[in-house]
């Protein structure tokens, strides 16, 4: 089966300094890939050159089988959902707007905008009747999340990217929106990559972990082989479980 993203010998350097150094890995389509690693590590780094933000210094990275220096960037982006931590909702539209932007612009017809909008808050657990014509300001951290997530699936992409979505959350919203959305995972069957520094995070998400460290993958392991990672790295990661 081809994989629907693919690393080839990945190097990425920005001012003399080497962010990722020769990195290599497929994600076939459906499986949800966690970066692991602290901060510096290159995590966010491979988010960007998935969709295009950012260009390899040498080696390639491909989708569906393309060099993504290849692909039109705009074509490329509206295949990835895109969620950060800080949602990255326009404060000025309401709820039904923020979550219709990709298909307006990809000029679906209004009622199916209007349909797909209020699809979307039902599956992530938001009443359209509620939540519509709300802004941004007039949500908790945890509901914006939850339209983010939403906005990220509207246009139907192949592939979801999450930058550590949950970071900004309070303990409690975001073990229940963890929750919520491996439920939304199980239903959905996408694609995902996901950035996370919080292993617990990474064991609960992911089908597949890869760690690193200092821009180098040191190896893309399921959950449960994770534990048998010959690194001090991993070692680390397995002792802040206890």
């Amino acid at each position: 089966m081809r994989p629907i993203i693919e690393f080839r010998n990945v190097c990425f350097s920005l001012d003399g300094r080497m962010i990722l150094d020769n990195v290599s890995f497929q994600i076939q389509r459906g499986q949800t890939l966690v970066l692991l690693g602290r901060s510096g590590s290159g995590k966010t780094t491979i988010l960007k050159l998935i969709n295009g933000l950012l260009k390899p210094t040498s080696g390639a990275v491909l989708f569906e089988d393309a060099s993504t220096a290849d692909l039109d960037p705009i074509r490329l982006r509206r295949q990835i959902g895109y969620v950060i931590q800080e949602v990255g909702l326009f404060p000025h539209y309401t709820v039904e707007r923020n979550v219709g932007l990709v298909p307006r612009l990809e000029q679906w017809p209004a009622e199916k905008i209007a349909a797909r909008v209020r699809e979307m808050l039902h599956l992530v657990g938001l009443d359209p009747d509620v939540f519509c014509q709300r802004f941004p300001r007039e949500l908790s951290g945890g509901q914006r999340q939850r339209v983010g997530v939403a906005r990220a699936l509207a246009a139907d992409p192949p592939v979801l990217a999450l930058d550590e979505p949950f970071g900004a959350l309070d303990p409690i919203t975001r073990s229940e929106v963890r929750r919520e959305f491996r439920n939304l995972q199980d239903r959905l069957r996408k694609t995902m990559i996901f950035v996370t520094h919080d292993v617990q995070e990474a064991f609960q998400l992911a089908t597949h972990i890869a760690l690193l460290k200092d821009g180098r993958m040191i190896a893309i392991v399921e959950p449960e082989d994770f534990a048998r990672i010959e690194h001090p790295e991993a070692r680390a990661f397995v002792e802040s479980l206890n």
